[in-house]
């Protein structure tokens, strides 16, 4: 089979891509190897929601026009948002099509799927950034008596065992889950739910932060593998950081260093860590009240004020005995990695990534990247960030294609 552009990827991304290539009449496929938002309907945990609000929820050609603008929207939702956007904009989707191999070939890429072969002059990989967990070393060592799970296969507090469970993570996901289950903490970016009665997305995005391009951060490595904000979508839009798990009675750790004969061993810097996460969100909200005060907003908005400083424990906890803490689970909210098992083109590093300059893969023209933290601005890694992203790419895609 042959086509202009093959999609990989039936996410918000790949679609949005599909939305661009319609637009411009460029031939294609989008091949997925489940149902459209095959990773919000399937490895997801059932009360996830998105941290930004829905009207921020956008894609090319379609805009959140529901009765609650200012909620946020659970896994479901938006697994039905993308089927509905998939049917609008008339998508070529192919479900059920698993890709096992991306390989060149003479005229451009074949690419390989379980369902038979495609043959393209451009591809556009569109997985996503959470196709596998990114486990610890520490994960090797848990004791036989001590369940593991991740968030790709946590279901719910209901179906944890009896005893306690340790969360291993301090990003988003992290706190959602150790909120969740009602107890291990690495480098943290705190901000709060809701600053000056505006929701911290509002800010992010008004002040320009979500539209800072790639090449204008000074340490882009760095940046991509940042963690989550701690942050949760909640219909009451509360703020939830180590504080608020403290205060539910949380027990909060240092960075989980190794599991040794049934006992975790915790760094001693959680107290520097909490005391640099404050500084920076600190920051944050100094450039935040300097932006309204230039653009002419602070009037309408209530006056700048500042949060508590992270508590943490005067004499950290250094080892924890899983066996006499009844731990019977850990949840390792310890981010996730993509899987390129399948593509048979040099193009990753030493770390699995693949190389690109703002989703365009220069080793290997014609091929693009989409749907990974800071593709191309910071507000890449959030569904609103596709529609830019994809704008740019599939210009660069279609100059790609008009060359003999």
């Amino acid at each position: 089979m042959r086509t202009e552009a093959v999609v990989i990827g039936a996410g918000h991304s790949g679609l949005a891509m599909s939305s661009r290539l319609t637009d411009r009449s460029i031939d294609h496929v989008v091949l997925e190897r489940g149902g459209v938002a095959n990773s919000w309907r399937t490895e997801r945990w059932p009360s996830m929601r998105l941290l930004t609000p829905n009207w921020q929820t956008r894609l090319p050609g379609a805009a959140y026009n529901g009765p609650d603008p200012g909620g946020y929207q659970r896994a479901a939702e938006v697994a039905e948002l993308l089927a509905g956007y998939a049917a609008r904009i008339g998508a070529p989707v192919r479900a059920g099509t698993r890709v096992t191999a991306l390989r060149n070939s003479g005229s451009g890429y074949e690419v390989i799927t379980d369902q038979g072969a495609w043959d393209a002059r451009s591809v556009v990989i569109a997985t996503g950034a959470c196709n596998r967990p990114a486990l610890p070393d520490a994960a090797m060592n848990v004791p036989p008596a001590v369940g593991s799970l991740t968030p790709l296969t946590y279901s719910g507090p209901d179906h944890l065992p009896d005893g306690g469970v340790l969360v291993v993570g301090g990003s988003a996901t992290g706190v959602q889950l150790a909120d969740e289950i009602h107890r291990s903490v690495g480098e943290q970016v705190r901000l709060p739910r809701v600053y000056r009665d505006r929701d911290i997305f509002w800010w992010l995005e008004s002040a320009g932060v979500l539209g800072q391009r790639y090449d204008e951060v000074a340490d882009i490595a760095r940046a991509r593998h940042l963690p989550s904000p701690q942050l949760v979508g909640t219909p009451e839009r509360r703020t939830l950081d180590l504080n608020a798990l403290r205060t539910i009675g949380i027990r909060i750790v240092g960075r989980l260093g190794r599991i040794t004969d049934g006992i975790a061993q915790f760094s001693g810097g959680l107290a520097n860590l909490c005391a640099l996460a404050d500084l920076k969100m600190n920051r944050a909200l100094d450039a935040f009240d300097a932006w309204a005060r230039d653009s002419g907003t602070d009037e309408n908005l209530p006056r700048p004020h500042r949060f508590e400083p992270t508590r943490v424990d005067a004499q950290p906890v250094l080892t924890l005995n899983m066996a006499r803490s009844q731990i019977r689970t850990i949840v390792w909210a310890t981010g996730y990695r993509p899987d390129y098992s399948w593509l048979d083109i040099p193009v990753t590093g030493r770390n699995g990534q693949i190389r690109h300059d703002g989703g365009v893969v220069t080793a290997a023209p014609g091929l693009y990247l989409l749907g990974m933290p800071l593709l191309r601005r910071r507000a890449s890694t959030y569904i609103h960030g596709a529609g830019p992203d994809t704008s740019e790419l599939s210009d660069h895609l279609s100059g790609y294609l008009a060359c003999p």
